[in-house]
């Protein structure tokens, strides 16, 4: 490899990937210090690192989502009353009406995809501002939630729902034996499998289609992007549509975790999602970001709460505390990186 080739792939590396370099070395970090200060508590087993997987398997389909727009440059605050709302319509629709839970699995997906492109159109073609319109989802999708049932309604009729639920993937890595001589595997939900297909499938579309290279443009600049001839209107109201599907289908999840529905459910949620994607490098701005740097800002916030739960003393909070400062350290990181950008521009 020639001197120039090196310089290009290095300038590379420094403009587009450091955010994501960064985010990568910063778990590892977390995770190793986990392993060494807690090594009796069992944070090293496999088992550990797989129930953080199972505890955010809902958030990590919701961060994909949000880093689609993110990097349209649009944004979505109604993920968390999604996702409320859809724990709700399942547990009500199978505990108190009886309905088969595949009935109610597509019709909370398909009232995802309805909302999400209203969403999209009213953004898109409406011209209205994102986070106006997604706050109205947000109140809005808490509210019907609400007139629904102000209780918590628990699942336990729906043995069909309760079974995918429970059901346990063994991973035949990792294995330990326990006091009585018998062989304990890791495992996983069905949660997990779901949550990691389709991050697979946003990191395809992200990389490889035409859709995804479109979003980036719009982010980076939507007049550029009008000009190359991309279809900015429909690209956002496709990008929100399926946005609104990954919403439903983060709140399904959510829902296989808690097997119940209560009003109170991911408050904050949104804010998680968007933590995550930003920490895994997303620009606030658009026009970058990385569906791979979303799973590590998610196994961050995990690793943070698993960290803090093992150390047995400090309050839930210190989770939001301690994310919140991440947050900020890596928007800080972001500013950096485009007033670097600019300075080069103007050379």
């Amino acid at each position: 490899m020639s001197v120039k080739e090196l310089v290009a792939k290095r300038k590379n590396i420094d403009s587009k990937n450091y955010l994501l370099i960064v985010t990568i070395c910063l778990f590892i970090v977390m995770y190793i210090a986990g392993i060494v200060i807690y090594s009796d508590k069992g944070f090293g087993k496999m088992q550990t690192f797989l129930n953080m997987l199972i505890d955010n398997a809902g958030l990590l389909i919701a961060a994909s989502g949000m880093t689609l727009v993110m990097i349209a440059g649009g944004i979505d605050i109604s993920v968390g009353s999604m996702v409320c709302l859809v724990c709700m319509i399942l547990s009500y629709s199978m505990e108190r009406l009886g309905s088969p839970s595949l009935v109610a699995c597509v019709a909370v997906l398909l009232l995802g995809v309805l909302f999400g492109a209203l969403h999209g159109w009213l953004i898109s073609y409406m011209k209205l501002q994102p986070f106006i319109v997604t706050l109205a989802g947000l109140f809005f999708y808490r509210g019907i939630a609400a007139v629904i049932s102000s209780d918590q309604i628990s699942i336990k009729i729906n043995k069909t729902f309760l079974a995918i639920a429970e059901n346990k993937i063994n991973i035949f890595l990792g294995s330990t034996v326990n006091k009585h001589g018998v062989r304990m595997y890791p495992y996983v939900h069905p949660t997990v499998v779901i949550a990691l297909i389709t991050v697979a499938v946003i990191w395809f579309m992200l990389k490889y289609t035409r859709f995804g290279r479109n979003l980036f443009a719009i982010g980076g600049n939507e007049q550029s992007a009008l000009l190359m001839g991309i279809n900015v209107n429909r690209t956002k109201f496709m990008a929100y549509t399926l946005e609104g599907f990954l919403a439903s289908l983060a709140g399904l999840v959510f829902c296989l975790n808690t097997t119940s529905g209560f009003v109170e459910q991911a408050r904050g949620f949104e804010m998680d999602a968007i933590a995550s994607a930003v920490i895994g490098g997303t620009m606030l701005t658009g026009g970058v970001g990385t569906i791979v740097g979303t799973v590590f800002g998610v196994l961050i916030k995990a690793t943070i709460e698993t960290l803090i739960r093992c150390q047995g003393t400090l309050s839930s909070w210190w989770n939001k505390i301690v994310l919140s400062t991440i947050l900020c350290f890596f928007i800080v990181l972001q500013s950096m990186f485009i007033i670097l950008k600019n300075r080069k521009k103007s050379l």
